[in-house]
C-alpha cells in the first residue's frame, strides 16, 4: 500500500496522451515573442489559447509600470497585506478598482483562485447556504468547502432548477448566496444572468458573480457580463482575475456593500498569504487603465470573435456556445479525436487548448480555442483556414 496509490487513475488517463511530439497538457513554451507568437518544439505558432483577452502582456505602459516597480520596490514583499506586504500600490489598485465600479469595497487577492476561495470560506458559513452552478470552477467548489456552509448544486444555467432550490429553502434563501460565472471557461457559454437576478431577488438571495472570463470582454467599461447587461446594481459581489484580460497574476472581490471589508479580518487565504509583487500590482493597475478607458481593445476581440464562430459554425463544428466569446470550444466526439486535432492544429502553426475528461464538464471533449485583441486579420485568417484543412482531412478520412 502507498500514499500514492490514489493517484493512479490519473497516471492511466495522462498515459493515453503520450505521443511523439509536444506535450498536450502543460505544453512547453520554447519562447513567448508576442501576445500571438510562441515557440513549441522548435516551431513557431500562433496562439490561440492563451486567455490573454485584450493582449496586454506586452502593452509598452504595462511593461514600464511593472519594470519601474520592480527597479525600485523590488521583487516581492516577503509578507502578507496583514503583515508587510501592504504596500501603497496594493491600496492604490484597490482603489482604481473600487472606483471603476463605483463601490465601496474591493481586496485584491495574490490568485484569481484564492479569490474565489478567500471570498466563500469566509462570507459564508455555517447555518448559511451556498446555491452554486454544477459547471462552477473548481475554485468555487473549494471555497465551498472551505466555508462549511451547506452547498447545493443546480443544474448549469437552469433558471427553473435555481428557483426551485430556493423555493425550498424558504426563509432560508436570506441566507444564501448564489453563485454564477459571467462566462464559463470550458466552453465559452454565459448565464441568463438577468433571469437569475430576477429569481434571487424575489426569494431573497445573494449574488456572487465570478467574471474572471468576461471581465474586460463585455460592457461599456469593460467590467464584465454584469455591466453588459445593466445589472451592477442587482449583485452583491464580483470576483474577478488579474491573470486573463489584465495581463498579470491575482484576484480580486468588489462590492457594494461597505461590510465586505470585514472579509479582510476572517479570510484565510487573504491573511496567511504572501502579497502579489510590486511589479505585478503596478503592471495590472496600467492594464486596468487600459481596460477601462476606450473601446478599441473590446471591439477588435469582438470583431475576432464574431468571425471564428461564423468561420467554426459554417465548416460543421459544434460549438459549446451559440453567443460569440472569447473561448470558442469544439466539441469533439471522443479523446482520439480531440487530441488528433490538437496534433494537427499544432502542425499547422496553431496553438490550442486539449480539454477532456476529467476537467470538462459532462464529460466532454473539447478543443478550445481563446481569442484576443492582439490577433490580427490574418492570425484569424490561419486559424480558419487551419480549421477548414482539419475538417477537409477528416472528411476524406470518413470517406474512404
Amino acid at each position: 500500500m502507498s500514499l500514492f496509490d490514489k493517484f493512479d487513475p490519473l497516471v492511466q488517463s495522462r498515459r493515453a496522451l503520450d505521443f511523439d511530439g509536444p506535450a498536450p497538457v502543460a505544453t512547453p513554451f520554447e519562447d513567448i515573442a508576442s501576445p500571438t507568437r510562441g515557440t513549441v518544439a522548435g516551431q513557431e505558432v500562433i496562439l490561440a489559447g492563451t486567455n490573454n483577452y485584450l493582449g496586454l502582456t506586452f502593452h509598452p505602459e504595462v511593461i514600464q509600470r511593472a519594470t519601474e516597480a520592480l527597479e525600485t520596490l523590488g521583487s516581492g514583499t516577503t509578507g502578507s497585506r496583514m503583515a508587510n506586504g501592504s504596500y501603497a500600490d496594493h491600496g492604490e489598485l484597490e482603489c482604481d478598482l473600487a472606483q471603476a465600479f463605483n463601490w465601496p469595497s474591493a481586496m485584491v487577492f495574490s490568485t484569481g483562485y484564492q479569490a474565489n476561495v478567500g471570498v466563500l470560506s469566509s462570507i459564508v458559513g455555517p447555518g448559511e447556504t451556498l446555491l452554486i452552478d454544477a459547471d462552477s470552477h473548481a475554485s468555487i467548489y473549494d471555497g465551498c468547502r472551505m466555508s462549511k456552509a451547506q452547498t447545493i448544486t443546480f443544474r448549469h444555467n437552469d433558471v427553473a432548477n435555481l428557483d426551485r432550490k430556493l423555493a425550498r429553502l424558504g426563509d432560508d434563501a436570506k441566507r444564501t448566496l448564489v453563485v454564477v460565472e459571467g462566462l464559463y471557461s470550458m466552453l465559452g457559454d454565459q448565464p441568463p444572468l438577468a433571469d437569475f437576478v430576477e429569481v434571487k431577488n424575489r426569494h431573497g438571495a445573494w449574488l456572487l458573480v465570478d467574471e474572471a472570463h468576461s471581465f474586460g470582454v463585455f460592457g461599456h467599461h469593460g467590467l464584465g457580463l454584469t455591466e453588459h447587461f445593466g445589472l451592477l446594481d442587482e449583485v452583491d459581489f464580483i470576483v474577478g482575475t488579474f491573470s486573463k484580460s489584465l495581463a498579470g497574476i491575482g484576484g480580486f472581490c468588489v462590492s457594494p456593500h461597505p461590510e465586505a471589508e470585514l472579509m479582510r479580518l476572517a479570510s484565510r487565504p487573504y491573511i496567511f498569504t504572501a502579497s502579489p509583487s510590486p511589479a505585478v500590482i503596478a503592471g495590472t493597475r496600467a492594464a486596468l487603465k487600459l481596460l477601462t478607458s476606450g473601446q478599441d481593445l473590446r471591439r477588435q476581440l469582438h470583431k475576432n470573435m464574431t468571425r471564428l464562430y461564423s468561420a467554426a459554425s459554417d465548416l460543421g463544428y459544434t460549438l459549446g456556445s451559440d453567443q460569440p466569446g472569447p473561448v470558442a470550444a469544439l466539441i469533439l466526439p471522443d479523446k482520439a479525436t480531440a487530441l488528433a486535432h490538437w496534433q494537427q492544429l499544432l502542425a499547422q502553426g496553431v496553438y490550442a487548448n486539449l480539454m477532456i475528461p476529467p476537467a470538462t464538464p459532462a464529460g466532454l471533449c473539447l478543443l478550445r480555442l481563446s481569442l484576443s485583441a492582439a490577433h490580427t486579420d490574418e492570425d484569424i485568417d490561419a486559424i480558419i483556414h487551419a480549421l477548414s484543412a482539419l475538417k477537409s482531412e477528416r472528411t476524406q478520412a470518413i470517406s474512404a
